[in-house]
């Protein structure tokens, strides 16, 4: 058994954002389930489930947030992943250091078959973004720090629910992030990579579930 990784790392340059048009389009929730390896303050995850909710809306998903210690077997859900969140996830001690290189986010594969289970380092996008976070007001950078997050989940997202190894050029789906990419507004899919995930399988499966009372 062969295990991979698909991997978002940084980069140096500055990236552009795209536009999509907004898609509503009814449909179950996806159970998403998450862990921590150090607590997340409320701050962060509030602004982490917002980033994450908004960037999925135009393809048409939406998601039931749930902590993996809750995970129980009889219950029954259209679609489930999970997501781990490595590291420090708060905005606490920040320095004046050089940001770190490397994964911000991977999702995993075995034999070929991405699988839902996805991982954020939060203690290496706290490093890569530190020294901008200290020039926000310190009202603020929890939720930029949790917005953050929420653009490397959606990515991450991205190839389990496109069940697609493949990068765009531009836009949220794309290989490396810079600084402006993570902190800066109008970051977003481009149209085609929310078209692919709205005619992914997977969406066809939540809008033919039923909904819920």
């Amino acid at each position: 058994m062969k295990q991979l990784f698909l991997c978002l790392t940084v980069a140096a340059g500055v990236g552009q954002a795209a536009n999509i048009p907004d898609v509503k389009v009814p449909v179950a929730p996806v159970t998403l389930y998450s862990d921590f390896q150090q607590a997340m303050p409320e701050a962060v995850m509030d602004a982490l489930h917002r980033e994450a909710d908004s960037l999925m809306a135009p393809a048409g998903m939406s998601f039931e947030w749930q902590a993996l210690k809750e995970f129980r077997s009889e219950k029954v859900s259209v679609a489930v992943a999970v997501v781990h969140f490595e590291g420090r996830c708060d905005v606490e001690g920040l320095a004046l250091k050089e940001g770190q290189t490397g994964s911000l986010g991977w999702t995993e594969i075995t034999d070929g078959r991405i699988l839902p289970f996805m991982h954020v380092d939060c203690g290496r996008v706290r490093t890569f973004l530190q020294s901008t976070l200290l020039g926000y007001k310190p009202a603020d950078r929890e939720r930029a720090f949790g917005r953050a997050l929420g653009r490397v989940l959606a990515h991450e997202l991205y190839h389990v629910f496109s069940v697609t190894p493949k990068h765009a050029a531009r836009g949220v789906a794309k290989e490396e992030y810079t600084v402006e990419n993570l902190l800066s507004g109008g970051f977003q899919f481009q149209e085609k990579d929310a078209r692919a995930l709205r005619a992914s399988r997977i969406l066809a499966a939540l809008k033919a579930a039923p909904a819920r009372p």
